[in-house]
């Protein structure tokens, strides 16, 4: 039995395509090869599907073949449901497709065409009108270029685009606008004699005088089939038809003169702090949840907006891998999505049974043979986006294979200097022979391996996929742990270069760097602390600013003490140490661990003052000082701000200067002495702008506005105050802007701007999470627990209720208040001191007038002229003054 009786008939006995094509095309007296010809396809694409040996074909290619057949109504309908294995029942009319004529000599679908213009109809875009616009721009210009190569990883989006950008255009091609889709192992004889006849001739000379200088486009689909041949065939039609216009798709450029090729890259997907609100702007999203709602009714709930969000991420915006993925919400939500599959995208799966999808079009047969411009048919197997990226990953020559697999360990955009650094020869750590990456880059870019987005440096990122499956071929040939070993060693440099700018007027660019690198600094950390415990010291040493300004605090001090008690880090440089160490003292003063830390702070400024080493002695001081005030010994907490003014001064260093400066602001304050703390804080500002340091300013706008409200001049200390923390939220340090929003809020209850006020509270107990990134927002306090709320300001919102209360004259509230605020009011002691001078106030109790007494003691805090006015009675009942 032959092929061609064995497939004739379905099981059921129905005609199948196979012999429904061989009648159709004997009915209208053509052959094959005049039918293929017709139809814009190979002939043995044609030879093929009348044997059955192609059972799934295009949707595309069926369409062509019923326009050429000049099929309609019921017989059409028929033709295409037995395309897709649906038998030749007749359909409903409204079940019927038509291609869609494009071009000025278009014949419509009813009657035979000499020559076939028809493309598929256009498809709904998401997120590709920049693309649409430009595209068609260039096309249409005079000027224009006359080969546009639309390149890109499969899946991408190149055809749909192509077919749109084709749509779009045709009017200003009036000769008409005609589509090949090439098959693979096609021939030159083949790309040609498909080209000319969709443009409606057998003859190159017959075209030449046809088109006679009218403009003409010819779109040609996944040319990568057959490169070298249409290479050919596009150079001898360009060069002998001078209005023709080509666009191509593919995986790769065609490579001819004077060819713009146009990267098409995944969809936009949002940053990893939007979880919620505008997700839908973002074109990823769109795109998920349109085809989302094709398999299920209920939009995205709340609850999976987070879910949603990482998944696009997860997927890079590959088009293609969002569809696949939202096909499987028709059974899980999609934080089950996430789970079952956020590891696994590589393993994502087109259908092997096309008819499952009749919308998609069947999978690229990426092993079949054909010699025919077109494909033969889809293949009756699943293909995966691995096979989908091996493809162009086998497109590579093997120094460009070596190259992708170091960069894919880059979890976000990198530099071209930071590629350079990985790129460097094992065998050349000192790199006296670099190598030029911006080649390889381009040959990435022209591939649609690589995205290129942004102005700054670090606009460099690999597809989520192709990174996923280059760093497979990392591990499965033995050489992923040196790779990470070196990503861990750049990205330690990185930071050092980095670190140095933390402290000036770099400091927002030299955040905002790190920011983008925080992936790649997580994934570089953990992986050297078991690898490489030094390199990972070297790292974490010179985050700890970062870590404090993006609220990072308790995992850095974790980190840190880790690496410090690891005994591979033992023989480390004492310095390096000493940085480490003191980076662990600054942490935990951040979360309120500072007692903890005081003999490591201590050790960290006997090392640096051993080795002679002036910064690291003036930031030791800074930080023991800090520490000290939180163990309430501010007298000791003084000497070191003093000694750090005189240490300053002999070296002649204007930035640490204005920095002893605030601290001892801090101390007139408590001495009482608001006079001499607004000169300290003018010195400050002063100092502050001579050295280019804008935080420091910043500081010292806020303690300016502290010792405004203990004046009494509200409306100054909430100007001031606000505008501090507008520059702080910019600035990144969400600790400090929390403690200043507190004094706006306390300077607007005592001002009576209650609803003023009550906002200011709600944005405290909400950790500023309005104002601040997503990523910077703190953890609560465990000792603010006895609150009901629990955030991390619990004390200073209890002061902030009791003034409040008090205004209103409410004094049983307030005295609850104030109770509780003294009693949660954290580190400082100012704070205390306020609140037991409300408490008193409300409830005229002469025994808080004893525990105020006890604590002023303590912390060397002198009562304010207003606070000895308001306990005034109370003191002159108990017969004593107050401290």
């Amino acid at each position: 039995m032959t092929p061609d009786h064995e497939w004739s008939r379905s099981p059921a006995g129905r005609t199948t395509l196979p012999e429904l094509l061989r009648g159709h095309r004997r009915a209208a007296g053509l052959t094959q090869a005049e039918l293929a010809s017709r139809a814009g396809v190979g002939v043995r694409t044609v030879r093929d599907l009348e044997r059955g040996r192609s059972n799934r074909p295009q949707r595309t290619t069926v369409e062509l073949l019923a326009g050429a057949l000049a099929l309609t109504g019921t017989s059409r309908a028929a033709f295409l449901a037995a395309a897709r294995g649906a038998g030749a029942e007749p359909a409903s009319p409204d079940a019927t497709s038509t291609p869609l004529a494009v071009g000025g000599n278009a014949t419509s679908a009813a009657a035979p065409a000499n020559r076939a213009v028809a493309l598929p109809p256009p498809v709904e875009l998401i997120g590709r009108e920049r693309d649409l616009t430009e595209l068609a721009e260039m096309l249409t210009a005079e000027r224009g270029p006359r080969l546009v190569s639309l390149v890109g990883l499969a899946g991408v989006g190149k055809t749909a685009l192509a077919t749109s950008v084709a749509h779009l255009v045709a009017a200003a091609h009036p000769a008409g606008v005609a589509g090949v889709l090439v098959g693979e192992g096609a021939d030159g004889p083949d790309v040609l004699a498909a080209s000319m006849s969709v443009l409606g001739v057998a003859r190159l000379s017959e075209l030449v005088a046809l088109l006679a200088g009218r403009p003409t486009l010819l779109v040609m689909d996944a040319v990568e089939r057959a490169p070298g041949p249409v290479a050919a065939t596009v150079h001898r039609l360009l060069g002998a038809l001078p209005s023709l216009r080509v666009l191509v798709t593919g995986r790769h450029p065609v490579g001819l003169p004077g060819e713009r090729v146009w990267p098409v890259a995944p969809l936009d997907v949002p940053p990893p702090e939007a979880e919620h609100s505008g997700l839908e702007s973002w074109p990823a999203v769109a795109l998920f949840t349109a085809r989302l709602a094709q398999v299920r009714r209920e939009p995205p709930t709340p609850a999976e907006l987070p879910a949603l969000a990482a998944l696009v991420r997860r997927l890079g915006g590959l088009p293609l891998a969002i569809e696949l993925m939202a096909a499987r919400g028709r059974l899980l939500d999609l934080t089950e999505l996430l789970d079952r599959y956020g590891d696994r995208v590589l393993d994502l799966a087109t259908p092997a049974d096309a008819s499952a999808h009749p919308a998609w079009d069947a999978p690229e047969a990426l092993g079949s043979r054909t010699s025919g411009p077109d494909t033969s048919a889809a293949v009756s197997v699943a293909v995966t986006l691995r096979d989908a990226v091996a493809f162009s990953y086998r497109l590579l020559a093997s120094d460009e294979q070596a190259a992708l697999r170091k960069l894919a360990v880059f979890g976000n955009r990198w530099s071209v200097e930071l590629a350079e650094e990985m790129l460097v020869d094992e065998a050349d750590r000192d790199g006296t022979a670099a190598i030029d990456p911006v080649p390889l880059l381009d040959r990435f870019v022209e591939l649609g391996l690589l995205s290129v987005r942004g102005t700054g440096s670090f606009r460099f990122r690999l597809l989520d996929a192709v990174r996923d499956y280059a760093v497979e071929q990392a591990a499965g040939g033995g050489e992923l742990t040196c790779i990470r070993r070196r990503h861990a060693e750049v990205i330690a440099r990185l930071v050092a270069r980095t670190a140095s700018d933390l402290i000036g007027p770099r400091l927002p660019d030299a955040v905002h760097r790190l920011d983008e690198m925080s992936s790649d600094i997580s994934s570089s950390l953990a992986h050297a602390a078991t690898d490489d415990p030094l390199t990972a010291l070297r790292l974490a040493a010179c985050l700890t600013r970062w870590w404090r300004f993006r609220g990072r605090d308790v995992v850095g001090r974790q980190w840190l003490r880790r690496l410090l008690a690891d005994p591979r880090t033992a023989d480390a440089d004492p310095l390096l140490r000493g940085w480490a160490a003191l980076g662990v003292a600054r942490l935990a003063a951040e979360h309120g661990a500072g007692a903890e830390e005081l003999s490591t702070a201590r050790a960290a400024l006997d090392t640096f003052r051993q080795a002679g080493d002036v910064t690291g002695e003036l930031e030791a001081r800074n930080v023991l000082g800090t520490l000290l005030i939180s163990v309430r010994r501010q007298d000791e907490a003084r000497e070191q701000a003093e000694a750090l003014l005189r240490l300053a001064a002999r070296n002649g260093r204007t930035r640490d200067l204005a920095v002893a400066q605030n601290s001892l602001a801090w101390h007139e304050i408590r001495a009482g002495d608001l006079a001499a703390a607004r000169r300290r804080l003018a010195a400050v500002d002063r100092l502050a702008a001579e050295s280019g340091e804008q935080r420091l300013r910043v500081l010292g706008w806020a303690n300016r506005a502290e010792v405004a409200r203990l004046e009494g001049w509200y409306a100054d200390a909430i100007d001031r105050g606000r505008r501090a923390i507008a520059a702080l939220s910019e600035l990144g340090d969400p600790g400090r802007r929390r403690r200043v929003l507190g004094t706006v809020g306390l300077a607007l209850a005592q001002d009576g701007r209650a609803a003023e006020a009550t906002a200011v509270l709600t944005e405290l107990r909400a950790g500023g999470g309005e104002a601040l990134p997503a990523r910077t927002v703190p953890r609560p306090r465990s000792d603010d627990s006895a609150l009901v709320w629990g955030g991390p300001e619990a004390g200073l919102c209890a002061l902030i209720e009791g003034n409040l209360a008090l205004h209103r004259g409410d004094r049983e509230l307030a005295a609850e208040w104030f109770a509780a605020a003294a009693d949660h009011a954290g580190q400082d002691r100012r704070d205390v001191v306020e609140a037991l001078v409300g408490l008193a106030a409300s409830t005229a109790d002469p025994s808080v007038l004893d525990r105020l007494d006890r604590v002023c003691v303590e912390s060397g805090i002198r009562l304010l002229p207003q606070e000895s006015g308001l306990l005034y009675a109370l003191i002159a009942a108990r017969g004593g003054p107050a401290q």
